[in-house]
């Protein structure tokens, strides 16, 4: 009589606890992995804006303020999402004058994360909203260190 071969359903369990295993360990890091890597994206987005904000002021000598909720020819300079496509976009920004002061002499780039209009599952729960000022200060709302290089 011949022995057919293969595994045995113990071995196949085995098996299929120590990928899940590994799997539940690894999935944290790559969460983590995302999560910058969508953010190293949202900063160098409001570094371009901040060009493009300072190429408008050298033509115009003032800032634009810009948004979703925004509409007219000088709008489509500046785009308000972070990705390739709005929806799936890690990011919402915003343009709008500093605290206090006007928009033709200061604005402030937010980038903020998860919103109704781009990808609502995203949380950046380190560093929450980035902001990058026309004086050159780069903030984070949240309460980590580090969320810009």
């Amino acid at each position: 009589m011949k022995r057919s071969r293969g595994f045995t359903l113990i071995e196949t369990m085995i098996v299929m606890t120590i990928v899940a295993l590994l799997a539940a360990l690894a999935y944290p890091g790559y969460q983590d992995f995302v999560i910058k890597a969508r953010r190293a994206e949202a900063q160098a987005v409001l570094l371009d804006l901040m060009q493009k904000q300072e190429r408008y002021y050298t033509q115009h000598n003032r800032y634009l303020a810009f948004s979703a909720d925004e509409s007219g020819p000088d709008q489509v300079h500046f785009k308000w999402w972070s990705g390739s496509k709005a929806p799936s976009s890690a990011y919402e920004l915003r343009g709008k004058p500093c605290a206090g002061q006007s928009i033709a002499r200061c604005i402030v780039i937010e980038a903020i994360p998860g919103t109704d209009r781009v990808d609502t599952s995203f949380r950046d729960g380190a560093c929450q909203t980035l902001t990058l000022s026309s004086a050159g200060e780069q903030t984070a709302s949240g309460a980590a260190a580090g969320c810009w290089p």
